[in-house]
Formats: C-alpha cells, sequence, structure tokens
C-alpha cells in the first residue's frame, strides 16, 4: 500500500466512524428507553445488511466498520433495557422483541459467515460472541425473571 492510499483508507475509516457516531448519537438521544433499545436493534440489522454489501463489493474496511456498529447497536440496545429496571417477566414485550431480534441477527451472523472466505472469518468471531452473550442474557431474564 502506498503512504498516499494509507492516507486515502485513514480518512475513509474517520468519516465512516463519523456517521457511525452520529447514527448511535440520535439512537442514544431517544428518551424512551424501550423504544432506544428497538432503534438499536433495528440499527444493528441494518448494519448487518450493510456488511453483507460491502463484503460482496469486497471492502472488508467497511465490513469490519460495520461489524462494529452492530456490536455497538446490540450493547446499546441490551443496557437500555437493562436501565428501565423492568422484571422481564413482568413486562416482557420490550425484552423479547429484544431477545427474538438478536436471535435472527446471530442467525444472520452465521450466515454471512459461511458466505466468507476462511481468511476473512475472524471479522466476525468477537461479535457473534458478544451477541450470543446478549440474547442468552436477555432469554434467561424471561425465563427465570429477577431473584426475589
Amino acid at each position: 500500500m502506498t503512504p498516499a492510499a494509507g492516507i486515502v483508507t485513514f480518512a475513509v475509516l474517520l468519516v465512516t466512524a463519523g456517521r457511525l457516531d452520529a447514527a448511535l448519537e440520535e439512537i442514544r438521544a431517544e428518551p424512551n428507553l424501550e423504544k432506544r433499545s428497538a432503534l438499536a436493534m433495528d440499527n444493528a440489522v441494518s448494519a448487518l445488511k450493510e456488511a453483507r454489501a460491502a463484503y460482496t463489493a469486497g471492502d472488508l474496511q467497511k465490513v469490519a466498520a460495520k461489524i462494529m456498529e452492530l456490536e455497538e447497536s446490540v450493547d446499546l440496545s441490551y443496557a437500555s433495557l437493562e436501565k428501565t429496571g423492568r422484571d422481564p417477566r413482568r413486562s416482557p414485550r420490550w425484552f423479547k422483541r429484544a431477545e427474538i431480534e438478536s436471535r435472527d441477527l446471530l442467525r444472520s451472523i452465521e450466515t454471512l459467515e459461511h458466505d466468507m472466505s476462511i481468511e476473512d472469518r475472524g471479522i466476525l468471531e468477537n461479535t457473534k460472541k458478544r451477541v450470543e452473550t446478549v440474547h442468552d442474557s436477555l432469554l434467561r431474564g424471561l425465563m427465570e425473571g429477577k431473584r426475589k
């Protein structure tokens, strides 16, 4: 890679990160925590779609940026639900929605992983584990509920 190409790549990453922060900042500005959770999960789904399109186009840097956005969105969704302080068993609506979407997201991540070459699959490893952890926590909360 030439120095000029490195500078252009760095500039692209900065612009992408700026858009990433802007999208997540808009979601963080939502005062209703349940709606914030839903918006964050929707953002995660669209980030995965954009990552798939970028992989098809051969842009691994954009794939990595979108995967990072996906992970941050899932974390924001889960954190927002946790901040509500509600018992998932007594008020399951938003928790169940997040659980279902995280399960579907996990399946889509696995599909993308299978479509990727073996060398590129490492990009998804940590994100896949994080989404599994969030999904399991949501499911556990729905099944067990809060301790008395």
